[in-house]
């Protein structure tokens, strides 16, 4: 974080260096959910004397139902743009942009554009309710590498520390022949492309949802592939595969069209499925990312499940914890000291040993929770953004703040948290960044 940039926003003398100091050490946002996928962040909330937070800046930053990321002091999102001044009809060629900007100004450090299509050419159904990218790109911290995933299959590698410089590309459609999602129930649905790119080691692991192989590994220098998964079928709908280590070895989950899957990733096995479990949502709405903590995996979808399910992953088996009714459509869950936050028009809180309901409370429609380090939730959605009480002694909906009206529209994008902003953006493309930072009271 910029000391000196907040020390002069907030107008304080030397004196309040002590207290700057103090404040919880900043961390990034460099990918879908944070830095481990999980939807935790290492940063403090800046409670109290951060909320309610003052905004710094807002954009449109194009079509599309990705979700900002950000990482020393820079923030990363991508966006469609086209000839239509309202939402597109049809699949209309356009202009997918990434867009890197300062965090805290919204100044414009670079930008990279590629054309591309409003939707995938496998589009249908709900065709009126999306459009432009939905994968949420990834930084790789160590190189500066940054990857993103259209929603037609362009999957690009730029270089950060050369104004986003493309270093390769490849498009997974031409590539690997992906057909059309089928109908499991309900109707046909395909939206394309939607799962974030995952890095792993000298790796980064895509959701392909092809007939050779469900995932597939690149080289994340070169783009070349390094192995797929034995598992062959469509893709699902959620935002990637999470890492997760089962008795010791690394593996990710991934939900797909059809299945809870869990595949290996360790060295001389990558691509060996370790387990699976049945689990298809009508309208091919398999839309939450999977909660991993150890063994453990949540899941949690409606229409004909309208559950939220614990499940313990062991070599060839899946297990169930316990079934909650409380579920989510939208939001991933996020875990933290004993228990499960989601959100789906309200918050709710459910014990991870049990699955019972603590609390629930508010209205957010569609929207996305994180936890902070000091035990704190905040939720993002119906354009507003809230600051709750959170950890395993608060037995009830406690808000601490609110701000209302922190963008315009539909809020299926997740927020994200890093080095005291909060970006929150919509499906339109209204991107507003908050400051939560010191503001001459101290910590």
């Amino acid at each position: 974080m910029d000391i000196a940039w907040w020390l002069r926003r907030c107008g304080w003398t030397a004196a309040g260096v002590v207290l700057a100091t103090a404040w919880a050490s900043a961390d990034d946002w460099p990918q879908w959910r944070g830095p481990a996928r999980n939807g935790v962040s290492a940063e403090a909330s800046g409670w109290p004397h951060g909320w309610p937070p003052e905004r710094l800046w807002s954009a449109n930053v194009g079509w599309g139902c990705t979700s900002p990321i950000m990482a020393d002091g820079r923030l990363y999102v991508m966006g469609w743009s086209g000839s239509a001044r309202r939402r597109p009809r049809g699949n209309p060629k356009g202009t997918d942009t990434v867009l890197c900007l300062d965090a805290a100004t919204g100044k414009q450090l670079w930008k990279q554009s590629y054309p591309a299509s409003y939707q995938g050419r496998h589009r249908t159904g709900d065709t009126n309710a999306y459009g432009g990218p939905s994968a949420t790109p990834t930084l790789d911290t160590q190189t500066g590498l940054l990857y993103t995933l259209g929603v037609d299959g362009a999957l690009r590698c730029w270089d950060t520390a050369r104004n986003g410089r493309p270093v390769w590309r490849r498009n997974l459609y031409d590539e690997y022949r992906a057909p059309q999602r089928p109908n499991v129930g309900g109707g046909r649905r395909d939206y394309g492309y939607t799962s974030s790119p995952l890095v792993h080691g000298e790796t980064i692991i895509v959701e392909v949802g092809a007939p050779s192989g469900t995932l597939r590994a690149f080289d994340r220098k070169t783009g070349k592939p390094r192995w797929r998964s034995k598992h062959q079928g469509p893709a699902g709908h959620t935002c990637g595969p999470v890492p997760m280590k089962v008795g010791g070895i690394d593996c990710v989950a991934v939900l797909t069209l059809t299945e809870l899957l869990v595949v290996r990733v360790d060295a001389g096995h990558q691509g060996e499925t370790f387990a699976t479990r049945k689990y298809a949502t009508d309208y091919a709405c398999n839309l939450a990312t999977p909660a991993v903590e150890g063994d453990r995996v949540a899941i949690t979808s409606g229409y004909n499940h309208k559950r939220t399910t614990l499940l313990e992953a062991g070599a060839g088996r899946m297990r169930t914890g316990w079934t909650a009714r409380d579920y989510a459509l939208l939001s991933s869950p996020v875990i933290h000291a004993g228990r499960l936050y989601m959100v789906d028009a309200a918050v709710k809180c459910l014990d991870m040993a049990t699955g019972k309901l603590m609390w629930r409370g508010g209205a957010f429609a569609h929207g996305s929770c994180i936890v902070t380090a000091d035990h704190r939730l905040i939720v993002f959605g119906k354009g507003r953004l809230a600051l709750l009480e959170a950890g395993a002694t608060t037995g009830a909906y406690r808000e601490l703040a609110r701000l209302d009206k922190a963008v315009g529209g539909i809020c299926y994008p997740h927020v994200a948290l890093s080095d005291g902003v909060i970006a929150c953006k919509d499906r339109d493309g209204r991107l507003a960044c908050f400051g939560v930072g010191v503001r001459g009271g101290g910590r």
